[in-house]
């Protein structure tokens, strides 16, 4: 007996019993589609993350306040440290030459209204015009503030796409003025539409010269932190060094100091971290929804073990009849092998539909290497599941098969 032969000898004792089969059918394209689509939230959490700390482009180096470091019997909190005072002294090219620029950040979340229409902007930010590039904004019409803006307190702001949408609607926002905190600001510009991480909204922003965010809305307090851009993602390192030399200065910190009044998050190191977190987290996800993928094949052991039971008199007609042991051990085999295949394909295909849908606010991302490990799991599984009933019913005794009732 070829193995075509064999295939289809297989394919007609499944379809004699056809609710046991779909049954054991089910418990494989469950356990299928679980890994694909976890390790598809995994990737989609990974791209989000990676997406969300590349929007600050890989060459900006974000400095903020420190957890302490104030002297003892004062305030241990650092908010203080971080002021616009600092701002010259890091574009210094003399002292810090490979930085481009240096945004100062006030941002908070703020209510705008327009014509009775209110929107709880996620990010208002007080800054320098070259927050814009150095975040990877781009503008879709309008213009961005200018440093005579600043300079002047001018009451003007350029909002994202959210804010466009959810304020203006059809209306075009450009020379409208909105009403934040009691405040009058004119809209100059809108941002293009920027990629989201799927854990918040980029475009839910509006940006504002800092001095007159300062001026209307938060007060002259310390900065939330400041935006510092390489001049290349090669000079970071560089460019970190040369902060930290100057704030060390600045504040007078000392080479002593064990708890720091700032922090510098690099982000070509952060998008490093998050990588090989998510990779971890993406690779326990294939685990756990490997485990379910072992009970589909338990269940495998079971359906086979029956039906072994239930053909014994077959078995030992064919084998009265001549039949090999190995052609007994091949069918039960391809048997368990084929149920666990179909179970497989259909996992796929419902795995491919279930990651066009939104999974816990993350789009899933299915890569051909998950499906093409998940398809030989599951033909493995059927090998390795049925290799126990199938070697018990080819080391039958035809005499005692025969005599089965």
């Amino acid at each position: 007996m070829n193995i075509f032969e064999t295939i289809r000898f297989a394919l007609r004792a499944i379809s004699a019993n056809k609710l046991r089969s779909s049954l054991t059918v089910l418990g494989i394209l469950i356990g299928v589609a679980a890994v694909i689509l976890l390790v598809a939230v995994g990737n989609g959490s990974a791209q989000a993350v990676q997406k969300q700390i590349e929007s600050l482009g890989t060459n900006t180096l974000t400095v903020t306040a420190g957890a302490g470091g104030g002297a003892r019997g004062a305030a241990s909190t650092q908010n203080t440290a971080l002021t616009m005072d600092l701002v010259p002294a890091l574009s210094d090219k003399d002292e810090a030459p490979h930085v481009k620029s240096v945004s100062p950040v006030v941002t908070g979340s703020q209510t705008a209204t327009y014509e009775g229409t209110d929107h709880s902007i996620t990010q208002f930010v007080g800054t320098y015009p070259g927050y814009v590039s150095a975040s990877n904004f781009k503008l879709a019409k309008g213009s961005l503030f200018t440093d005579d803006d600043v300079a002047d307190s001018r009451k003007v702001v350029v909002i994202g796409s959210t804010v466009a949408e959810e304020l203006f609607g059809s209306v075009d926002p450009l020379s409208k003025q909105i009403t934040v905190s009691g405040k009058l600001f004119t809209v100059i510009g809108v941002l293009a539409v920027k990629g989201g991480s799927g854990f918040n909204d980029p475009n839910d922003v509006a940006m504002a010269p800092v001095s007159a965010v300062q001026e209307s809305l938060t007060g002259y307090g310390s900065l939330n932190q400041l935006l510092v851009q390489a001049t290349s993602p090669d000079q970071v390192s560089a460019a970190q060094s040369e902060i930290t030399a100057i704030l060390n200065a600045k504040l007078n910190i000392g080479g002593s100091s064990t708890t720091s009044a700032y922090r510098i998050l690099n982000q070509s190191q952060l998008l490093e971290t998050r990588a090989n977190t998510a990779e971890t987290f993406t690779l326990l996800l294939g685990a756990v929804a490997g485990i379910s993928l072992l009970v589909g094949g338990i269940g495998i052991t079971n359906i086979m073990m029956v039906t072994v039971t239930e053909r014994t008199r077959e078995i030992g007609i064919r084998k009265a009849l001549g039949a090999p042991k190995r052609t007994i051990l091949t069918q039960f085999l391809v048997e368990a092998t084929v149920l666990s295949l179909i179970g497989g394909l259909l996992g796929v295909a419902a795995a491919v539909i279930g990651s066009q849908f939104t999974i816990v606010s993350i789009k899933p991302v299915i890569v051909p290497s998950s499906v093409a490990l998940a398809l030989g799991f599951s033909v493995a599984i059927g090998l390795f599941f049925g290799s126990y009933p199938a070697s018990r019913a080819a080391g039958l005794r035809p005499i005692e098969a025969l005599r089965y009732e």
